[in-house]
């Protein structure tokens, strides 16, 4: 079964390594995909990102890195033959603000989510934080 792990990844981090290391010993396949807004303008260029997962996730045969700009989800999904998304949970808040989403999701294209919480070591980890401290 494929699975994609969709996410800004603005920059990529450990937590999301990690939580690509765990859904790929689950699938057969996992396709990390950058989602990009043509309305946000990212901190890092799509080719940054693109380039920093792939070398990330080099070791892990079965994780591809891809992007889709300004197109839903499901239907990233149904023309990539992907029938689970998978989600890291870092906190509470983030349940709140998936479940609507995952619901939504389910309801619209029988796309399943699957949440995945995050290790404890990664849990205060985000992407705007790992901007910050390193623009100091």
């Amino acid at each position: 079964m494929r699975a994609v792990f969709p996410g800004s990844f603005d920059p990529a981090t450990r937590g999301h390594l990690d939580v690509a290391r765990r859904a790929a010993a689950m699938f057969d396949e996992v396709v990390m995909c950058v989602l990009t807004n043509p309305k946000k303008t990212g901190r890092l260029p799509l080719a940054e990102r693109l380039a920093l997962l792939t070398d990330m996730t080099s070791d892990l045969a079965n994780v591809t890195v891809d992007c889709s700009a300004g197109q839903l989800l499901v239907d990233y999904c149904r023309a990539a033959g992907i029938g689970v998304i998978v989600r890291g949970m870092r906190t509470p808040r983030d349940l709140e603000h998936e479940l609507p989403m995952a619901q939504t999701n389910r309801h619209l294209s029988g796309l399943e989510t699957l949440f995945v919480p995050t290790n404890p070591a990664h849990a205060y980890i985000s992407s705007t934080l790992v901007t910050a401290t390193a623009q100091r």
